[in-house]
């Protein structure tokens, strides 16, 4: 494969080649047999032993966890010097979303593997690293990370928890408390994060049984109830200053790259989940019979089947060009004669892609929200019923829009950030706004749309273009007063997250079309199909965004003028896409399942 290393941000002011993303279609031999061996786990350990795990068994969720680890599904991020197996982020991912279908299990799994275990991977010293990763990677022992507070929790730097130095040097002594914590009922090491002097924000490495740290009672949650969620409190405990983690004062260097991680594992389960939802909603409709027929029959079930996949697709196709642009970033570190588990380094080079994160939690949460709300649809009543388990899918995915930064927090994020790169000179973003101002306001004759995705990748180009003509617009009427309005980056940030979707389902299925060669056949007629009516839906996305930003932003002649630029931005040619849905849906209801 032709690789082109990207660095974060740069898909609104530059094109790629479909040669440089990964996708699913891309996984070596090796990837799939890890994807494998955890759907083998799965449906050995995990599913006959649903019901216990979902009642909150601490004992069974150890015991099974452990079994995880003896099969290397615990220390996939950990280097092999510390008994892990040092797998890429692309091999991770297949494997966050294959354990998706656990359900509380797997975050668990996740809370433990990632956010847990990587502070410690990434961060830790020789010493740390020896005498805590082995164990991690086994599930000997397991691990929680602890940043929220009842005070702070999109502000973590807010954080009331402190630590002092004893007057001995020896220990620092901690008092606070923290709130929802995942695997506190039976974790044995924990991340913490407290102010030292009340000052400087640091990390800590601390152990159950400490004096004079508790746990408290379980949450009673509406979803993920098969996992542990508890708070913590300190009372003068204290830890050994070589539990420090990092540096003092620098600890939110651990815990903002530490949540990019959690972030876009965050978008791998709800991609797994998503598919799973597929799954059972076809089958529904394909036994659930109304006036003599199966619902699956009716259009407007078939309907919410194509756009249930159509999305997963896109999330898809997303979330694994992410992971390969972090797996060549961390290449290019390597090269650089930096080591692989030098911590700092590659978790800079995981952090190039904050942007890319927050877009696919963002992407990943939206989608499964919608797949899980059109799954229990299908399912009519039944879907109200905990028998059935779109019901349980439906309350565990509405978390995924909160935790690892809500949602708003991370809009804010993906154009703030963006604007800081581009201010640094990292990206030409500005530039490239001020050049496209003078073409604006020439005529723009549409080109020829013969080739397959032809038009599509036209409208992501003019999607491109429409950001930067309100993002530069924003900037010069608003300087910095433009991190105060909120609604403006909220339009911001959703004109990019529309971008990256439709330009990530665009290059992989112009990939997969160019690796067949041009030859028509069922599954490159259902990538085409499904890019198509993504595209075009997203556009009256981006066009609505765009008079939204617009409005808020400029009146009068001004507006009249910068709407007739929008317009010239938005003509394309229309998709019959109720047609394309059906050929899409017919698809999925005859296989059953999530179909490329």
């Amino acid at each position: 494969m032709t690789e082109t290393i990207r660095f974060g941000g740069r898909f609104v002011v530059e094109d790629s080649m479909p040669e440089s993303v990964v996708t699913p279609e891309d996984f070596t031999e090796e990837q799939r047999m890890m994807g494998d061996a955890a759907q083998q786990f799965l449906e050995a350990e995990i599913i006959p032993r649903d019901a216990e795990l979902e009642a909150l068994n601490y004992d069974l969720t150890v015991e099974l966890m452990r079994k995880a680890g003896e099969l290397g599904l615990l220390g996939a991020d950990v280097p092999e010097a510390y008994g892990g197996l040092g797998l890429d982020k692309v091999s991770t991912t297949l494997l966050a979303e294959t354990l998706a279908r656990a359900s509380s299990f797997a975050l668990s799994v996740g809370a433990h593997t990632g956010i847990g275990t990587l502070p410690i991977v990434f961060f830790g010293t020789e010493a740390q690293k020896q005498a805590y990763l082995p164990a991690l990677a086994t599930g000997e022992r397991i691990a929680a990370y602890c940043l929220t507070e009842p005070a702070s929790g999109s502000d973590a730097l807010g954080a009331k928890t402190t630590a002092r130095l004893s007057q001995d040097g020896k220990h620092y002594v901690l008092n606070g408390s923290k709130l929802y914590i995942t695997n506190a009922g039976f974790a044995d090491l924990f991340i913490v994060y407290a102010k030292v002097d009340g000052e400087y924000f640091t990390a800590f490495i601390v152990e159950k049984g400490m004096p004079g740290f508790s746990i408290g009672p379980e949450e009673h949650k509406m979803g993920i109830k098969g996992s542990s969620t508890r708070p913590l409190f300190f009372e003068d405990v204290a830890v050994p200053v070589e539990n420090v983690l990092g540096e003092v004062g620098k600890g939110h260097h651990i815990a903002f790259n530490i949540l990019n991680i959690g972030r876009f594992k965050l978008g791998a389960a709800c991609l797994g989940s998503s598919k799973e939802t597929i799954e059972l909603a076809s089958a529904y409709a394909n036994t659930r019979k109304q006036f003599g027929r199966a619902i699956s029959s009716y259009p407007l079930i078939g309907a919410k089947l194509a756009d249930m996949n159509i999305r997963t697709y896109v999330l898809e196709s997303m979330v694994y060009r992410t992971a390969g642009w972090i797996d060549a970033m961390l290449r290019t570190t390597e090269q650089g004669g930096e080591a692989a588990d030098d911590g700092m380094k590659v978790a800079k080079a995981i952090g190039e892609y904050a942007i890319e994160c927050s877009i696919v939690k963002v992407f990943a949460s939206e989608a499964l929200d919608f797949v899980a709300d059109e799954g229990v649809q299908i399912h009519g009543g039944y879907g109200y019923i905990r028998e059935y388990k779109v019901e349980r899918i439906y309350r565990d995915s509405r978390i995924n829009r909160i935790f690892e930064g809500t949602n708003e927090i991370n809009r804010m994020l993906i154009p703030g950030t963006l604007m800081k790169k581009a201010l640094k000179g990292e990206l030409p973003l500005l530039r490239k706004a001020r050049a496209l101002q003078a073409e604006l306001v020439q005529p723009m004759p549409l080109p020829p749309f013969e080739k397959p995705l032809s038009k599509e990748a036209y409208r992501v180009a003019q999607a491109k273009k429409t950001f930067l003509a309100i993002g530069g617009l924003a900037v010069q009427k608003l300087g910095l007063r433009l991190e105060q309005e909120q609604e403006v980056l909220c339009s911001l940030a959703d004109l990019m997250i529309n971008i990256f979707a439709m330009e990530s389902v665009l290059l992989r299925s112009q990939k997969m079309w160019k690796q067949s060669g041009g030859a028509v056949s069922e599954k490159t007629d259902n990538v085409i199909a499904m890019t198509t009516v993504f595209v075009q839906e997203s556009m009256e996305k981006v066009e609505s965004l765009a008079k939204l930003a617009l409005a808020s932003l400029e009146q009068g002649d001004g507006l009249q003028m910068q709407l007739s630029i929008l317009k010239k931005l938005m003509r394309a040619p229309l998709s019959d896409t109720v047609a394309l849905k059906r050929t899409i849906a017919a698809r999925v209801i005859r296989s059953e399942h999530y179909v490329v």
